[in-house]
């Protein structure tokens, strides 16, 4: 995963969002969603993905119902340590505008292959049909991330409720 994208669209003099930079985590599977109000509100959902984030603008929020679905544009990757940003990109800067956590946590990737063995994540991304339980402060629900049209075009659909999901924790 590269965090070229990420550092070209961004003047760290000016904005106070965190350089990129691959780090190693100590959690594995880390999730966030922030509340971006920048021309127009949206939330950004972000997973780790080996040692950086991938990331989607959902336009219309996070999905709160069974079967929802929401499209979901795929933008650059992040590093890991913006799981922890909360500001104000500066104006005139690449998404100037008020980031605000709304979630975070862990995730537990849940996408099986027809022998019931856990697909790997990256592999999941490359085939377009992610599968994760978030293990959030506020959200704790399985969603399904999948391609729709092109590589850059996503749904983000969440799957049946909590209980009949069969989370490991």
């Amino acid at each position: 995963m590269s965090l070229k994208s990420y550092q070209k669209k961004r003047d760290f003099k000016k904005t106070p969002e965190p350089k990129a930079k691959v780090l190693k985590t100590e959690r594995e599977n880390i999730f966030v969603i922030q509340e971006h109000f920048s021309k127009r509100k949206h939330f950004d959902f972000r997973i780790q993905i080996n040692r950086a984030l991938k990331s989607w603008a959902v336009p219309k929020g996070v999905p709160k119902k069974t079967s929802e679905k929401r499209l979901a544009m795929l933008t650059e990757d992040h590093p890991l340590e913006y799981a922890k940003f909360q500001g104000t990109i500066p104006q005139g800067e690449y998404g100037a505008g008020r980031v605000k956590i709304y979630d975070s946590g862990t995730f537990e990737n849940i996408k099986k292959d027809k022998a019931g063995k856990i697909v790997p994540i990256n592999k999941c991304f490359k085939n377009g049909q992610i599968e994760i339980f978030l293990h959030g402060k506020k959200i704790n629900a399985a969603f399904a991330l999948v391609k729709f049209r092109d590589d850059k075009t996503w749904l983000l659909i969440k799957m049946r409720k909590k209980d009949e999901v069969k989370s490991k924790k």
